[in-house]
């Protein structure tokens, strides 16, 4: 029995020390999302991408997803951390601009400007420090600022002229936040950011081949991403959220095009403005001067046929996209391929996003895998706004008051109270004790049986021997 009693205890405690973390995450689910920035919801059609089809498989993958409007990169990422539709969350923008002054920064310098983001909505690295757990972000958008004072535990911001491209730049990000973050640091949520294949969708189209090898890139970099996981020993608590911010489409040009030029409308003088924000894609904002909405208004309303003008309070509510000081009393954007231009043509990227939210070119992708996830599921298509909802839920911790909400991305859980414990390896742990323990308890019952059932039967033979022995000395003395 003593020998049994040792067994078991050798037999928990080798269990517990068996290496199937690195890190003193068995207990708790992390969360890692990422952003490949313009990625859109079909750029795995034309392209192998083995890695990507496999974590479809091991994971969730939903056909694709709809962004927030505008369909902008610092407005839809913030939406992703905060829960909140653009007019809620206030960065409504990728530049600062100032109406008084017409100062304007472009998308690097805007990610300094500190009242730019801090303005009444914490991104979930705050929420999730304040409620006790551990956070990081590397190049995500909104990393710089500070909210109510605090930042990211950790935290990186790419440096100025920072090459997006570079994948053993990519490749080194990934060991960091691997390695160091999640396990030197025991991080619980990092968010991590990759600049493509957005850059290369501008400059060369959405249609191009060079597009298509930056896609194999990203390919490449998931497989790197989910072998660092296993190295790392992350794959039983970490659950890794792939998305983007917004799509891509293929800007119309040449001269069968009647291009959106605003100095060339009938009626319309920028001399009727106090500030404007165009030539920066397919949307802009108006700022008129004091009695000229109408006259700026009705010399743009309905002057070019793929050309769209509202009134800040007449947006339709499906956008979002009115109820914010910082948004403007004009709101313009363009069908879909082309862009607005001011004075005259001076954009020159061939693929260009920030147009309706509606149109399925500008609709990103989406794959999750992870110990709370179930696997080989497709789930119907959802706006990014639930996904803030999804990553609390998996971090345990309570949301700030947000535009989503859980039940959009619940049927991809394997458990909708407490998905993280169904595949925790502690559950099985226990499970496994739980068995030894009864074989062995039956080892130990089938073991005392046995010796009390012998010993009775040696007992019962010496009785019978003391009684022969007594009728013989019976026999020789009589």
């Amino acid at each position: 029995m003593w020998n049994l009693c040792v067994c078991l205890c050798v037999f928990a405690c080798s269990l517990q020390a068996m290496p199937l973390s690195k890190n003193n995450c068995l207990d708790r689910s992390k969360v890692l999302l990422v952003s490949f920035d313009g990625f859109r919801w079909d750029y795995d059609r034309d392209v192998d991408t083995p890695h990507l089809d496999q974590m479809a498989v091991d994971g969730v993958k939903a056909p694709y997803v709809t962004p927030a409007f505008f369909t902008m990169t610092s407005p839809t990422h913030f939406t992703l951390l905060t829960g909140k539709y653009i007019e809620n969350h206030g960065v409504i923008h990728n530049m600062w601009f100032n109406t008084s002054t017409s100062e304007k920064k472009p998308y690097y310098q805007t990610q300094f400007v500190n009242e730019w983001w801090d303005n009444g909505s914490l991104p979930i690295w705050i929420s999730a420090q304040r409620q006790g757990l551990r956070a990081g972000s590397l190049h995500f958008p909104g990393t710089a600022s500070t909210y109510d004072g605090e930042t990211a535990l950790v935290s990186e911001v790419e440096p100025r002229l920072y090459n997006y491209s570079n994948e053993t730049a990519w490749r080194q990000n990934i060991d960091k936040i691997m390695g160091v973050w999640f396990e030197e640091k025991d991080l619980d949520f990092v968010a991590l950011y990759f600049g493509e294949p957005d850059s290369t969708g501008h400059k060369y189209g959405p249609d191009s081949e060079q597009r298509r090898e930056m896609v194999r890139q990203v390919d490449r970099t998931v497989g790197y991403l989910r072998a660092s996981v296993e190295r790392n020993g992350l794959s039983q608590c970490l659950n890794i959220i792939i998305t983007a911010d917004h799509g891509m489409t293929t800007v119309l040009r040449g001269g069968v095009v009647n291009e959106i030029v605003l100095s060339k409308i009938p009626g319309f003088s920028f001399q009727d403005l106090d500030f404007h924000l165009v030539d920066y894609g397919p949307s802009g904002l108006l700022l008129p001067k004091t009695g000229r909405l109408e006259k700026v208004y009705n010399a743009l309303k309905g002057a070019h046929p793929h050309l769209h003008v509202y009134k800040k309070e007449e947006m339709p509510p499906r956008l979002h996209f009115a109820q914010n000081d910082r948004i403007l009393p004009i709101i313009l954007w363009a069908d879909l391929g082309y862009v607005i231009n001011g004075y005259i043509p001076v954009q020159f990227n061939k693929g260009e996003h920030g147009f309706d939210n509606d149109d399925l070119d500008m609709k990103p992708f989406f794959r999750a895998v992870g110990p709370a996830f179930r696997k080989n599921f497709t789930v119907e298509p959802f706006e990014t706004v639930h996904i803030y909802s999804l990553m609390c839920h998996l971090l345990g911790i309570t949301p700030e008051p947000n535009d989503g909400h859980l039940d959009a991305t619940r049927a991809m859980l394997l458990s909708s109270e407490q998905p993280h414990e169904k595949n925790s390896v502690m559950s099985r742990v226990f499970i496994g004790l739980g068995a030894v323990a009864g074989f062995l308890l039956i080892v130990f019952v089938v073991m005392v049986t046995h010796s009390v059932l012998k010993h009775t039967r040696k007992k019962q033979r010496a009785g019978s021997c003391e009684k022969s022995e007594g009728d013989d000395k019976k026999q020789t003395s009589f």
